[in-house]
């Protein structure tokens, strides 16, 4: 979430981000750990130098940048209704907003899960949350339910959420493996994990590139957990990708 809008593409002299080659590591798996990340002294600064499967992970926005992810101009930049539809929520389910910041889909989210639903709006930063709280209280929405994560455990229950989303979030998760297999164990039998992520084979996208990424990439990264299948990916943002995966059903 932490990117510049509206100006021109910064160019970088590290190949971080780039589309996937045929040459990159293997994806790590549940059974090789230690394979998972590397760390490198020179790279992007707008990274931390670590490195999941060929790709730099990069600083989180903190709480101080709220204000910004409330701005006007995000509703023409995101167009978040578009996200809404893609998203396909219905009346009772659970849904996990993670990486929630200020709330701005959260409470986009809540009128649409009704009384019955909930939506479990969870992040890192306390004060992104007592955000959230007072936002709640202000304006009487009961369905809203503040969950305080790690950095490797979103902590919902296992096998209880109906719909995960993570918008402009997993490429700053600094345990994107651990983050991943936790919210794979929380999502009930298809139920579906979305990654909205600012488009890198776009060159006209004006983000960052360490605050982009490929398909290609969210789909090799999601390759250590086959119960997940990449059902579609949706493109009707202005900038970025609706990635979206299903748990199967076990058998």
């Amino acid at each position: 979430m932490r990117y510049v809008a509206m100006i021109v593409l910064l160019s970088s002299t590290f190949a971080v981000g780039a589309p996937v080659r045929a040459d990159d590591p293997k994806p790590a798996s549940k059974d090789n750990p230690k394979a998972r990340y590397e760390f490198k002294e020179n790279h992007d600064p707008d990274g931390i130098g670590k490195f999941y499967l060929g790709r730099e992970i990069a600083h989180v926005m903190g709480f101080q940048a709220s204000g910004w992810l409330e701005r006007t101009e995000r509703e023409k930049e995101e167009e978040p209704g578009k996200l809404l539809k893609a998203l396909e929520v219905k009346e009772g389910m659970v849904v996990a907003d993670v990486g929630a910041g200020s709330g701005f889909h959260t409470f986009r989210i809540a009128p649409l899960v009704g009384e019955k639903g909930k939506v479990l709006a969870v992040d890192i930063q306390p004060e992104m949350l007592d955000l959230i709280k007072q936002r709640a209280k202000k304006e009487k929405v009961t369905n809203v339910e503040p969950v305080k994560s790690t950095e490797a455990d979103p902590k919902l229950p296992k096998e209880s959420v109906d719909l995960i989303f993570m918008v402009d979030v997993y490429h700053e998760l600094s345990q994107p493996y651990e983050m991943t297999e936790k919210m794979v164990a929380s999502l009930k039998p298809g139920g579906r994990m979305v990654f909205v992520e600012f488009r890198l084979e776009d060159d006209k996208v004006p983000i960052k590139l360490v605050h982009k990424m490929t398909e290609r990439q969210v789909i090799r990264e999601m390759g250590p957990f086959p119960e997940m299948e990449h059902t579609k990916t949706v493109e009707t943002l202005p900038w970025q990708h609706i990635i979206i995966f299903t748990k199967k059903a076990a058998k």
